[in-house]
């Protein structure tokens, strides 16, 4: 069985980065990668503005009387 090396994560991303360049080249490559920044922005805008709109006691009441429940089973 062959062994694998996992190489260390700055090496993993410009090794990514010049795949991408050399497939897409660099306009669509810097394209993809804006794509993937601002979908994880967005998703974290999502995150906060649920967080900002919950009612954290009946949230906490919720989660931890389902919990409560599910250990005594």
């Amino acid at each position: 069985m062959e062994q694998s090396v996992l190489i260390n994560e700055s090496q993993l991303v410009q090794q990514a980065i010049m795949v991408l360049i050399e497939k897409l080249g660099t306009t669509d490559a810097n394209r993809f990668l804006s794509l993937k920044s601002a979908q994880r922005l967005d998703s974290v805008l999502k995150h906060q503005t649920w967080q900002n709109m919950l009612e954290k006691e009946s949230f906490f009441d919720d989660v931890f009387k389902n919990h409560a429940n599910s250990v005594n089973l």
